[in-house]
């Protein structure tokens, strides 16, 4: 087993396998990889968000005969007390924010925060594992470094703290970053949510417990098959 990295985290957490860091160089150079190793099974198992790498990935192993499973932790729901805008990008979630000045908790990730340049009325609090990089050009930003999982009653704090108005967000399930959410709620903050693209189709797990049995299934098919 190996566990590729896109690299674009500076300081990875310690994984208890093997890991390879950085691109492929795109569909055809993932093909060569996966014939050179002799991989049996991709396991797709990056950031809802991160829909380039997946296609890249369910591309090549179609070409290399290799089957791909997706792993995707399930989406939030919208709970009694919450505030939602859902919007289909960040495009959309810096016009969301419209034109009155606001304080935003702008928490999406370092990559795509730039886009709020857009609309540079608003005062940002980013939070990003690694620094944005460059820097927004909004003249009124501050900047957290952190990596989760965020606890509710620090997010509740942190809200209050920087008088915030609302979140921004991306839905990207599971419990590390949910914490935002709930003190948005609790706060009744509104929050503007950039949903998931639609989901393709194919093998898919939304836990590590349902992709397991799906996993020794496939591994099993290719071995039937010669694979």
């Amino acid at each position: 087993m190996t566990l590729s990295l896109a690299g674009r985290t500076l300081d990875p957490a310690p994984q208890p396998v093997p890991v390879r860091s950085g691109g492929f160089g795109g569909v055809q150079g993932l093909e060569t990889y996966l014939r050179d190793e002799a991989v049996d099974l991709i396991v797709d198992a990056t950031h809802p968000f991160a829909r380039r790498i997946s296609a890249n990935a369910g591309a090549a192993g179609e070409a290399a005969g290799i089957p791909v499973l997706r792993l995707e932790r399930f989406g939030w729901d919208e709970s009694d007390g919450d505030r939602w805008t859902r919007v289909p990008s960040v495009r959309a979630a810096v016009e969301a924010l419209g034109d009155v000045p606001r304080r935003v908790f702008l928490a999406i990730g370092r990559q795509e925060a730039k886009a709020f340049d857009a609309a540079p009325q608003h005062r940002y609090l980013v939070r990003s594992v690694d620094p944005v990089v460059p820097p927004l050009d909004a003249p009124d930003v501050d900047y957290i470094l952190a990596r989760g999982p965020f606890a509710v009653e620090a997010e509740v704090e942190l809200l209050k703290r920087h008088e915030t108005d609302v979140v921004v967000a991306k839905n990207s399930g599971g419990e590390a970053t949910y914490g935002k959410i709930v003190a948005a709620r609790i706060l009744g903050l509104p929050v503007v949510l950039i949903e998931r693209a639609a989901e393709s189709d194919g093998n898919r797990a939304g836990t590590v417990e349902e992709a397991l049995p799906l996993i020794d299934h496939l591994l099993a098919s290719g071995r039937k098959r010669g694979v």
